[in-house]
């Protein structure tokens, strides 16, 4: 198998360096035409400038690629959509968009500041609403679509002092798992990355020796299996240094409390139970939840406790 991708084209956000050039240069080497958009800031988002994506550009087009640059900021909903049309008049369509684009503000919740908070949502999630909201509909009416969404194990799991990045990293899987239901009937696959990787993001939190092994590179392939034809959809797809595994958000099967006055003492009570992985599943849509209730509780009516 071959992953062949002649005649795609492709929008990857935040693509002037880090992991963003590795996914713009990959999917070019499989034969896509790539916009290579970067707003050309710094880690914090301040700054602008269009050499880092046209850098990126010059190097696919030397390797006899094709590109063109970008520098629109993701938080601007018009600019994005000027991207995209001018990528629609250049090469007819977009068949795939990685959003990767963002930014760092880590404090300590305590210390951070409200706009700290709004500035990485508005980037990470807001630019990836925007970028998306640009391209869905014209991906529903060709009937094709690849979207990638760049979560993180700092939204999956938590991480101390990442507070609004761990907030807008998870808010991007549900956004990916709510798209990836409405894109079905259209052919358009929605997944999540949650890349492990040694760029600029990381610098000072682990030492040279460990990010050498965590190359951004090495995210890459994922990326690149998510956007294939063959691509699954709602995947959350874990990768780092080579490594690959998937993250889900399970429902155990849980306890009835029932409804009196003391099912809080029951619940506080079972914690253990309510938490038992046994027969956990992953639910293919959020009506699973109060379908599972409903079942139990009908169950409780009819076969009500001595």
């Amino acid at each position: 198998m071959t992953i062949d991708l002649t005649g795609r084209v492709a929008v990857v956000t935040g693509a002037g360096g880090g992991l963003g050039r590795e996914h713009a240069l990959l999917l070019a080497r499989r034969g896509a035409k790539v916009v290579v958009n970067d707003v050309g800031g710094s880690v914090g988002g301040t700054g602008a400038s269009t050499a880092a994506a046209d850098a990126v550009v010059a190097e696919i087009r030397a390797a006899g690629g094709e590109a063109i640059a970008n520098a629109s900021s993701v938080t601007d909903f018009a600019a994005v959509q000027a991207m995209i049309d001018q990528t629609r008049v250049q090469w007819g369509k977009v068949d795939i968009l990685v959003n990767n684009a963002g930014i760092l503000r880590d404090k300590t919740f305590s210390k951070m500041s409200l706009e700290d908070f709004r500035s990485v949502i508005d980037v990470h999630l807001m630019g990836s609403v925007h970028c998306t909201k640009a391209v869905w509909d014209h991906m529903k009416a060709q009937s094709y679509g690849r979207i990638v969404m760049t979560t993180s194990s700092s939204g999956l799991y938590g991480n101390f002092g990442q507070a609004n990045y761990g907030a807008a990293k998870l808010a991007l899987v549900g956004l990916m798992q709510t798209l990836a239901l409405e894109g079905a009937k259209y052919n358009i696959r929605v997944n999540c990355i949650a890349p492990s990787a040694g760029t600029r993001m990381l610098d000072g939190l682990m030492s040279e020796g460990l990010l050498r092994l965590l190359p951004a590179a090495a995210v890459s392939p994922g990326v690149l299996a998510l956007v294939s034809d063959d691509a699954p959809s709602r995947t959350i797809l874990c990768a780092g240094g080579g490594s690959y595994e998937q993250a889900h958000i399970t429902l155990t099967q849980g306890i009835y409390a029932g409804v009196d006055e003391h099912a809080a003492e029951r619940v506080a009570e079972s914690w253990q139970a309510i938490g038992d992985r046994a027969g956990e599943e992953i639910p293919s849509a959020g009506i699973a939840q109060s379908q599972l209730e409903l079942q139990k509780s009908k169950n409780a009516v009819t076969h009500p406790s001595p």
